[in-house]
């Protein structure tokens, strides 16, 4: 599945529709969801008969698509299915109970499937055809939608963010690409003082976006609580703030995504940690450089990529990787601020980082070595369910068969 995406370029009347139908679509899940909280034994088809009284009980929900509330409903479910997923495994903590969706002045989406939209003959413009009656949209974007069939396209979605509206094409296409082979294995050691340390001894320097935007975003924070609540000037300093953050993010996805990129491409196979990022955020001293890191996200697109290209992405338990020394097996306990491994019984000395992306390497040949004969061909993606995107980021469509949308 490819997701390609473009700006949506209208009139201010034309937007205002467009935020109708995104609140809409957010009551009919909120609906969805009551409905299984007030009633034991509701199954996902249960919630799409429901989304037809929802219809005939409100006269402005019977103008958005029927396709659309449908896909409301699919949203609902797979909250609640994500919610009795983490029951059954014993996930730790908390399991992730169904929220309602609230309002956003800056964010919220809207999904069409076959139907309630229609792309023009160029693939230029597209029509939203429900009862609302947006009408058309120019698309600007770089994505050609002409090597593709109208057919593929499976669902449509209208997204709204800080900086304007957006649709995205959900497009049914396996993408592979070819790989060179390189004859190079690399481990992977994640860190904060470098992204990461492979294990020839290479480090990519971390790029710390959140940090270098703090002063800006503060500045920022600083107008919306200096203005009056429910003020225009207040919304738009919303606004701006939440540019600014977006601005954050898609620096952060852009790195991501090149770096894994050029490591995948670079490499015949590549072993990194299974790092829960989830509890090394309790940290409260370390929380924030971590989030700003993005090691779960640059995961993602390594495992992914790994999918494209036919490169097998293991990931091996982090356990002693920075302690065990990778010439003699020996247990060198070290700090934090303790950079150097230096070990006292073969007198082993390297960075900390290239000594751990060693051990981790070798954790990955080892486990290969212990499987089955015949089976030690190891499929890039065995792990991961992800949807293959547009290049911008790990779509969540393909939850079971991403899905982090370009």
């Amino acid at each position: 599945m490819l997701v390609f995406e473009a700006k949506l370029r209208g009139t201010d009347q034309q937007y205002a529709i467009l935020d109708e139908m995104i609140r809409t679509a957010r009551f009919v899940r909120n609906s969805c969801l009551r409905y299984w909280m007030d009633n034991l034994g509701v199954n996902k088809y249960d919630l799409n008969k429901y989304c037809r009284i929802l219809r005939e009980q409100f006269e402005w929900c019977k103008k958005l698509s029927a396709q659309a509330c449908q896909a409301s409903a699919e949203r609902a479910w797979s909250a609640i299915a994500r919610f009795f997923d983490n029951c059954k495994k014993q996930v730790a903590g908390k399991k992730g109970y169904p929220k309602f969706k609230k309002h956003q002045t800056v964010a919220g989406s809207v999904e069409y499937k076959v139907d309630g939209w229609k792309l023009s003959d160029d693939r230029l413009t597209i029509t939203f055809r429900d009862g609302f009656k947006a009408g058309s949209f120019k698309m600007w974007g770089t994505r050609d939608l002409h090597f593709y069939q109208k057919e593929q396209i499976k669902r449509v979605r209208v997204v709204r963010r800080s900086d304007g509206y957006y649709v995205q094409f959900c497009i049914k296409q396996e993408r592979n690409e070819q790989h060179k082979p390189t004859n190079r294995i690399l481990g992977i050691d994640v860190g904060l003082s470098h992204f990461y340390t492979d294990s020839e001894g290479n480090k990519v320097e971390n790029p710390r976006f959140l940090r270098k935007s703090e002063k800006a975003l503060k500045r920022a924070q600083k107008r919306v609580s200096r203005r009056i609540k429910g003020s225009k000037n207040r919304f738009k300093a919303i606004k701006q703030l939440g540019r600014k953050h977006l601005k954050v993010s898609r620096r952060r996805k852009d790195f991501a995504v090149k770096t894994a990129r050029a490591l995948v491409q670079s490499a015949d196979l590549v072993a990194i940690e299974d790092l829960k990022v989830r509890n090394m955020v309790k940290n409260h001293h370390l929380a924030k450089s971590i989030s700003d890191a993005s090691w779960t996200l640059f995961r993602q697109w390594l495992e992914y990529f790994g999918k494209v290209f036919d490169v097998p992405v293991i990931a091996v338990a982090p356990h002693y990787t920075s302690q065990n020394c990778s010439k003699c097996g020996c247990k060198v306990k070290k700090t934090l601020s303790t950079r150097t491994h230096q070990c006292p019984h073969c007198g082993y000395l390297d960075d900390r980082d290239t000594n751990a992306a060693i051990n981790i390497l070798m954790k990955a040949l080892q486990g290969l070595a212990q499987l089955p004969r015949g089976t030690r061909k190891v499929t890039p993606g065995d792990e991961m369910t992800l949807c293959l995107d547009g290049e911008t980021h790990p779509s969540k469509v393909a939850r079971g068969a991403r899905k982090p949308r370009q």
